[in-house]
């Protein structure tokens, strides 16, 4: 009996000698591809004001779900002060779009679902997701500015960029969300 006694305080503790690991976020980066002309040229961009909200999980999907993003919009940056001026006046200031909100609802091992909310409107948006062993997890994904009842700030920079945009300004949008993921343990 004395022998059983010493495996089970032998046991307990090297289970509180374990260490506790959780996974946590340590950076956040949000990139988007919006289109103009007839021949669907690209313009790149992200945005410098991203507060996030993550739990600490055990498992990096535990993490993702239930991360939320909130974008200041006046924080876009195309690389180009002239561009990012009149983003904000044409086209988020027209329907007085100051925050994007996005929301990882659901976490499998390919796809993200992840809530949008622009103009008062949330879609769910499913998402590419690839997690690296570097610990960057990648989603990528298009939403369609109708579906978030943009057509308004649409039309209205197409007016303000008419010529550089030959006439045509695109309602679908890539995005892209990178995460930088680390373990840390007590």
């Amino acid at each position: 009996m004395k022998k059983v006694w010493i495996l089970l305080v032998v046991a307990a503790g090297l289970l509180m000698a374990q260490e506790e690991c959780r996974y946590r976020v340590k950076d956040i980066g949000v990139e988007w591809k919006a289109f103009k002309t007839p021949m669907k040229v690209g313009v790149s961009g992200t945005f410098g004001t991203i507060k996030l909200s993550a739990k600490p999980d055990k498992s990096v999907d535990g993490l993702l779900e239930g991360a939320k993003a909130v974008i200041e919009t006046s924080s876009v940056d195309s690389k180009n002060k002239g561009r990012d001026a009149k983003l904000v006046k044409f086209f988020f200031k027209t329907q007085g779009v100051d925050t994007i909100t996005a929301e990882i609802k659901k976490v499998d091992d390919k796809i993200a679902e992840v809530d949008i909310t622009m103009n008062g409107v949330t879609r769910t948006v499913p998402m590419k997701l690839e997690r690296e062993e570097d610990g960057k997890v990648e989603a990528e994904g298009v939403i369609d500015l109708a579906d978030f009842d943009m057509l308004p700030s649409l039309q209205s920079i197409n007016k303000a960029c008419y010529d550089l945009h030959k006439g045509k300004t695109w309602q679908d949008v890539e995005i892209e969300f990178e995460l930088q993921v680390v373990e840390k343990c007590k």
